[in-house]
């Protein structure tokens, strides 16, 4: 699963602490998602799209391989 996180947070201005703070969960989550190594419940989905206020589908996109 693909994600803007990285953009968004620099958008907002925000760090991956701050954003953690925000969501509920460590940086080290943050760090992961945005290095596609977690993929995020769909309740943190949902918290961070609500942080950047996007949509879930304009931080989260499917990719092939996910469909496998």
């Amino acid at each position: 699963m693909k994600n803007n996180i990285k953009v968004q947070r620099a958008i907002h201005d925000l760090t991956q602490q701050q954003l953690a703070e925000k969501a509920g969960v460590s940086r080290q989550t943050v760090n992961a998602m945005e290095l596609g190594k977690y993929v995020p419940s769909t309740l943190l989905a949902l918290k961070v799209s609500h942080i950047f206020g996007k949509s879930v589908n304009e931080i989260f996109t499917l990719e092939d391989k996910d469909w496998e």
